[in-house]
């Protein structure tokens, strides 16, 4: 589990500062060449859509490297983001591990 404070960084900084700037290429262009909607390509690199399995292979297959880097770079900001946004946080941290039932278990019966 993700124990940092610091926010790892995204899809959409990973695209442009490590792909896109250094090679020259445009967010049109991108678009191009992957067969998405320039919307959609620039809704990734501003950090406002999530990469899905799909999007993960067919950027894999413009950058020649693996679905599972894109794929493992938006999980851990999702990570992140679940464990360091209050709300989501409490919500997580009410659920209940099977361990305590079993520890409820032992108590109802030793009573």
């Amino acid at each position: 589990m993700l124990m940092t404070k610091r926010k790892p960084v995204g899809v959409g900084e990973m695209l442009v500062e490590e792909f896109l700037e250094p090679l020259g290429i445009s967010q049109t262009e991108l678009a191009a060449r992957a067969g998405l909607p320039r919307k959609h390509v620039n809704e990734l690199c501003r950090g406002r859509r999530s990469v899905t399995a799909d999007t993960a292979l067919i950027l894999s297959r413009v950058f020649g490297n693996s679905a599972d880097f894109w794929l493992n770079t938006q999980r851990r900001t999702d990570l992140w983001e679940a464990l360091n946004t209050p709300k989501r946080l409490l919500r997580i941290e009410r659920a209940k591990p099977i361990s305590d039932r079993v520890s409820e278990k032992r108590v109802a019966v030793a009573g």
